[in-house]
Parts: structure tokens; C-alpha cells; sequence
């Protein structure tokens, strides 16, 4: 094999970008931990916290994280004993449902996410010049949407005009 295959820039990219994520993941998971959150407990509330009606169809839910449907079926039951989301019944479509973010869910982000904050700004934005970020930013986006086209599914209202809901569930 040629030893300078693994000098390819490509392979260095994908290094960076997994050793980045890896050392962010562990200092996340100890602060979610604080506050009696997996990671994964605290991506799908801020998904909803951040989606129209702090709502999301449990599909859409399922599209926008790493979990299967069934993986989101059980976050959401567990999530849901908890009291932190609740699932709510689409009026027009019996086989649809969403997943809710409580006001107790709401309550635990906002302990949350300060500290989430000061991780971020010191281990991430922090380390980066402001138009280093939002290069960096713009070049994650297209690589997201390249490999990931579901990551924003159901996050936008299409019509501003009508409620959060959308009719079609």
C-alpha cells in the first residue's frame, strides 16, 4: 500500500472532525449528566424546544437524530415517563403523532443549557476567529445536507400564517 494514501487531506478531515466531536461529545455527556440528561435526551429537547410549537412529528423527530423510529419510540417513552415531553395525536391523521416538549422539559433546558453554552464557547466557537466560524459553519451545513437531507425535517413552519401544527400532520 502506499504510505502516502494516509497523508490524503480527506483522511486528515474526517480524522479532525471525528477527534473534535469525540472530545466535545465526552465534556457534553458529563454536563448532561449534572442534570439527569443522556446526550441524546438533550438533542431531541432542544430539537423540539427549537421547533415550531416546540413540536415535532415523532417521524421528522426520528430524521433529524442518529435514532431509528423505534429508537425515538423508546426516547420518547422514556422521555415521556419522565414528563419532560408528551406525545400528542395528529387530529388528521391517526397512524401520525408529535412529540412535545413539556414545561418541565422547557425548565430542564433552561438548567442546562448555560453550561452547555460555556463548553461550547470555551472548546469550540471560543477557539475560532468569527469568520473562521461562520466559514466553518456554512461548510458543515452543505456537508449535513449532503448526507443528512432529513436533518431539518419538520423544523420550519411553510406557512407562517397558520399555526405551528401543520393541517396534514
Amino acid at each position: 500500500m502506499n504510505q502516502n494514501v494516509f497523508d490524503d487531506p480527506r483522511i486528515t478531515a474526517v480524522g479532525l472532525l471525528v477527534e473534535a466531536h469525540a472530545g466535545l461529545s465526552a465534556r457534553f455527556a458529563a454536563q448532561f449528566e449534572e442534570h439527569g440528561l443522556s446526550p441524546v435526551e438533550f438533542e431531541v429537547l432542544t430539537r423540539l424546544a427549537r421547533s415550531p410549537g416546540n413540536q415535532l412529528r415523532m417521524t421528522d423527530l426520528a430524521a433529524q437524530t442518529s435514532l431509528s423510529t423505534s429508537g425515538v419510540t423508546r426516547v420518547v417513552d422514556r422521555m415521556e415517563r419522565d414528563r419532560l415531553i408528551r406525545r400528542r395525536a395528529c387530529p388528521s391523521d391517526r397512524r401520525s403523532s408529535y412529540a412535545v416538549v413539556t414545561a418541565a422539559g422547557l425548565e430542564r433546558l433552561d438548567q442546562t443549557i448555560p453550561g452547555h453554552l460555556r463548553i461550547i464557547e470555551q472548546w469550540f466557537t471560543g477557539q475560532l476567529a468569527p469568520d473562521t466560524l461562520h466559514v466553518l459553519l456554512d461548510g458543515l451545513r452543505q456537508v449535513r445536507d449532503a448526507v443528512h437531507p432529513g436533518a431539518t425535517a419538520g423544523s420550519t413552519n411553510p406557512n407562517p400564517e397558520e399555526p405551528a401544527a401543520p393541517l396534514g400532520c
